[in-house]
Order: C-alpha cells, then structure tokens, then sequence
C-alpha cells in the first residue's frame, strides 16, 4: 500500500512591506560614492553596516556599462553596504540588472515619480530596521493598514526589532517606541512618549508629514526621504519634546512649545 502524498509545503512564501535603503545616483563618480558610503557606515554604524541597499541609476542621463555598474557595487560592498538590488527603470535598465544577477524592485522609483513624468531626486534614506552585525531574533510581522481606514493608533509599545507601517494614513503610538524599533507612515507620526528608534514620516513621498514625539533620543528620523540619524541631532533637544518637519528639502527638528 502506497503512502499517502505529502502536499504540505517545505517553506511558506509571503510578499510582506519592506523597508529598503535606496541610493539614487546622481552621478557615477565611483570612488567618490564609495568614499561617501564609507562615512555613512562609519557614522551610523548600527543603521548601516550591512545594510540592504537599492542602486537606483534614474538620476542619471545614460546608464552606465556593465563594468562601471560591477565596479559601484564591489565600491558599495567595501563601504561596508550590501546591494541588493537596482531600482526599476527601462528595459535597458532591466538588461543591466540581468547582466548583474541582481532584481529590479519597482516601488522605490515611487516617491521620485510626479505627475506629467517629471522626476525629483531627494536624499536618499534608510527606510528599514537594519539588525547590528550580530543580528537579533527575527522581528515581529510588519503591521500594515488600508487607504480606507483612519489613523492607526498603538496604545502597546513598540520594543526592539519590531516594525510598524501605517499605510495611506498617520501612525499614532501611546506609548513608547524602543531602541532597535521603527515606526513608518504615509502620513505624519505621533508618539506621546519616548522616542528611542526609528520613524519616518511621509513613506511615500508626502512632504507635509511631520513626526511628533514627547521625549527625543531617535536613532534616525525622516520625512519624505530626508533624514537625520542621532549624531547630527541638535543636542539641547535630546530628551525634550520635538517636532520634525521638512523644508524646502532640508529636515527641521525643533522644541514642541
């Protein structure tokens, strides 16, 4: 007697919200972006050591050879980064990523994109919670949302290696959110407590989101794609009540009144 086939699978495959760096050529100058990535790592070490890092070439007016493309990436391996990827563009840009045996991830030419096809090319920005070389247990699941609901508000706090994203809408979070924790919306952020983590506002690209929180001592916050990590934070707003906003490109943070 024969036995019984075994239909349970080996490994459950999931699409879930990742939050990926992105780094947007503006121009192919090698050593100099190598040179560039080397001092983020170098500064912000436990955001970007090893960190996940989409090369995004639709800065430029011309893709650049297989072997200038090669050479970025071994450059961005030495800084300390790992690229995983190119953003999506043409299909000459496809040909590139197929040459490289790398993907092509089409959500982060998104926030770039206007209508009428013109296109803005903001500082890039870290948008994950990047484990530290030895990395933790893996994280809770992301927590996401719909465009049809209102703001999601969290009344639990958000401890380390978990990841929160609010969808199309503000995030709220009562309590407070823990080193090694990032919260994300497309809306703006609101944390009546301590800010120890990551958040980002404007996910998406919406400019007029803004990040609040009662006590500051993020590791990085960001709206829009720009950001600042905890060293260039002012340091008479560290523990104090702050607003974060972005201006004409260039992300404020100042003292709630």
């Amino acid at each position: 007697m024969s036995a019984a086939p075994n239909y349970e699978q080996a490994g459950d495959l999931k699409i879930g919200q990742v939050g990926i760096a992105n780094l947007r050529i503006r121009t192919l100058d090698i050593a100099r972006l190598g040179d560039e990535m080397r001092e983020r790592v170098q500064r912000a070490p436990a955001l970007f050591r090893r960190a996940a890092v989409i090369v995004d070439f639709g800065g430029l007016t011309s893709l650049p050879s297989v072997e200038d493309a090669r050479a970025l990436l071994a450059a961005l391996r030495d800084a300390g980064v790992i690229p995983v990827a190119l953003a999506y563009g043409t299909s000459e840009n496809d040909k590139l990523a197929e040459a490289l045996d790398l993907p092509t991830l089409a959500k982060f030419r998104a926030q770039y994109e206007r209508a009428g096809g013109e296109t803005t090319a903001p500082a890039p920005v870290p948008t994950t919670a990047i484990p530290e070389p030895h990395a933790a247990p893996a994280p809770a699941p992301v927590i996401a949302t719909s465009a049809a609901e209102p703001g999601l508000v969290l009344a639990t706090p958000v401890r380390s290696g978990q990841q929160v994203y609010a969808e199309q809408r503000d995030l709220t979070v009562v309590g407070t959110v823990g080193a090694g924790a990032e919260v994300m919306a497309d809306g703006s952020v609101h944390i009546y407590g301590s800010l120890r983590g990551r958040a980002l506002a404007g996910a998406q690209g919406n400019t007029q989101a803004r990040i609040f929180c009662q006590e500051f001592h993020a590791e990085l916050v960001a709206v829009a794609g720009h950001y600042i990590v905890a060293d260039e934070a002012p340091a008479h707003l560290i523990g104090k009540p702050v607003q974060v906003w972005l201006d004409h490109e260039t992300l404020r943070i100042a003292a709630l009144d």
